[in-house]
């Protein structure tokens, strides 16, 4: 990593694949391992993915931003991404003690991917609620992200889906890149969350303090 200040890490994928709650449960294992977080999350044309957080008690609310696309939501993490650079330079100089800022993309599809001008890292959620199919279909976000997470393992059972079978999948079509399975909800979630930490640190955190 050559980015001076802290990382900025992308958490892209569909409406409702839980990238919302995912960063929810990831907030509270970052903390307790002394990293200083921020978000920036996107949306079509509201702030509700913004709200939602600053009301959740999880983080400050000043360390929230929000970035309305105003239409197709991958543009401004891939085309243009200048509001989100932005978004996150503001948080930058408003807290400089930031190790870590993550990007959430508003909903999008399958192709959906985030500039490297942007983003030093980033991950792409799909749940099992989509569908087994969702890693058959090879799309670039699932394809091409540094890490793949499929959640909602829970439901797995409830929508006819082979929870292992889709995770094979996955990684089969990952050439190397790792994937990892998680629920963020219920009284047994954090053990795909904490190995989603683990391994940003591992990659991103570790990475960057070594590079600076």
């Amino acid at each position: 990593m050559s980015r001076v200040g802290a990382a900025r890490v992308g958490v892209g994928g569909p409406v409702g694949s839980g990238k919302t709650a995912l960063i929810e449960a990831m907030i509270p294992r970052l903390t307790a391992a002394g990293v200083e977080v921020a978000v920036v999350t996107n949306d079509l044309v509201t702030q509700e993915d913004a709200e939602r957080l600053r009301r959740s008690g999880l983080i400050d609310p000043a360390r929230v931003r929000a970035v309305e696309a105003g239409a197709c939501p991958h543009t401004v993490i891939r085309e243009d991404p200048t509001l989100n650079i932005a978004a996150a330079d503001d948080l930058e100089a408003a807290f400089p003690g930031l190790d870590l800022i993550l990007i959430e993309s508003g909903g999008d599809n399958l192709a959906s991917t985030f500039s490297l001008d942007l983003v030093d890292w980033w991950m792409f959620v799909i749940d099992v609620a989509q569908g087994d199919d969702i890693p058959r279909k090879r799309g670039p976000g699932p394809m091409q992200a540094d890490l793949l997470v499929i959640n909602k393992l829970d439901l797995a059972p409830h929508v006819g889906v082979d929870a292992a079978a889709t995770l094979a999948e996955a990684t089969a079509i990952r050439g190397g890149r790792p994937t990892i399975a998680c629920r963020c909800r219920g009284a047994d979630a954090g053990d795909g969350v904490g190995r989603i930490v683990a391994h940003l640190r591992e990659q991103v955190l570790f990475a960057t303090a070594g590079a600076a």
